[in-house]
């Protein structure tokens, strides 16, 4: 019989990106009967207007996950969990104990503090919530059958400062349809001018303020510039520069702006691992980027890509023209990125190493307790 599994997942920012490639893999999981849950931010449900909880949205999400879960459970047995983020797993210790579990998450909660700010991210005013929160986050950890974190970044942060065994954590990133994003050659352009390509939801956060600066001061003679993005830009009748909304992930139209770039110009403020990034790696595309959150395990400076300082637009248009000049490093930078992609970015590789995890989580369960099929409420 397959393994019955739920998928918890949480739906803000590049979660969204990463709850579908996931389930692209796991469809071709025959072993797997998999049910999905996502957690989505604005839902009009009772947590949305319960005091407190209504303004945060760890307790929003932990709750509305939990309710879920056991509404699933009264209704048939499964035999293990699957919570990304974490965040959706905080009140689910008493369920944790019965079902094998697996959290996984994009950083850990103290990797998030460090880079917040950009976020709009702050501590919230009533000081027992937060102790709440950081008690349940650290119960949490203890209770999962096993973590997956995203980055070495992450593991490193769980056993220094949440005190999990080296062991129980599993360093594991999202991947990329590498068939699917995938250039075999490149289009001709019009003209003699580079195309650049920058993809960010939240364009300040992402360092498209940044870029544009750069754009006006220096790229502008030089390049073309393709903007994707939700939030509203000005371009000033800047020449060159074309913005394009509501591309949603994995869309054709957004892979064919992979296709036509020359060089992937990301100077994010704040970030974890950018799928943008990973796309734009498998895509064959030098990247120019910051070196904030794990982005330095995505692109190695010199080799496929450069890394610049953050919101400092004349060392972007530096970094950018070095390689708009100089068609043989692109190339080079390049030929460099897709091999990181097919090594490290790998959707097929990474997401069966995923469910391996989930798998060998409930067998290890069926071990200790055997005879136990399904685990239900008690």
């Amino acid at each position: 019989m397959p393994y019955r599994f739920a998928f918890v997942m949480e739906q803000t920012l590049g979660q969204v990106t990463h709850t579908q490639n996931f389930q692209q893999w796991v469809a071709k999981d025959q072993d797997v009967a998999a049910t999905w849950i996502p957690v989505s931010f604005d839902e009009p449900d009772y947590w949305r207007e319960t005091p407190v909880v209504r303004t945060n949205w760890t307790l929003r999400a932990s709750l509305r996950a939990r309710s879920r879960v056991q509404a699933l459970l009264r209704n048939g047995g499964l035999d293990g969990l699957f919570f990304h983020t974490q965040v959706t797993a905080l009140f689910a210790h008493g369920i944790m104990g019965r079902v094998p579990t697996v959290v996984s998450m994009d950083a850990t909660p103290i990797n998030f503090d460090s880079i917040g700010l950009p976020y709009n991210h702050r501590p919230s005013a009533y000081a027992p919530v937060e102790a709440l929160k950081n008690a349940l986050t650290r119960r949490t950890f203890k209770r999962a059958a096993k973590l997956v974190v995203w980055h070495d970044w992450g593991k490193r942060s769980l056993v220094a400062d949440y005190g999990i065994p080296t062991e129980n954590v599993e360093v594991i990133p999202p991947g990329i349809d590498l068939q699917r994003w995938c250039v075999v050659q490149r289009p001709g352009h019009s003209g003699d001018r580079v195309r650049l390509l920058f993809v960010g939801g939240d364009f300040c956060r992402k360092g498209g303020e940044t870029l544009l600066a750069a754009f006006r001061e220096r790229l502008a003679a030089e390049c073309e510039l393709d903007i994707v993005t939700r939030e509203p830009v000005h371009i000033d009748g800047l020449p060159g520069v074309r913005v394009h909304h509501n591309i949603g992930p994995n869309a054709p139209s957004l892979i064919a702006l992979y296709e036509r770039a020359d060089i992937f110009v990301f100077p994010t403020q704040a970030d974890v691992l950018p799928l943008a990034i990973s796309e734009a790696l498998a895509c064959g595309l030098p990247v120019i980027s910051t070196a904030v959150g794990a982005i330095r395990e995505q692109i190695e400076e010199g080799v496929t890509g450069l890394l610049v300082p953050l919101r400092d637009p004349a060392a972007l248009s530096e970094a950018t023209l070095s390689l708009v000049r100089d068609p043989a490093r692109r190339l080079r930078m390049g030929m460099a990125a897709r091999q990181v992609a097919e090594t490290r970015f790998n959707g097929a590789r990474n997401y069966r190493a995923l469910l391996d995890v989930c798998k060998n989580a409930v067998d290890m369960s069926k071990r200790r307790t055997p005879g136990v099929s399904r685990f239900k409420p008690a």
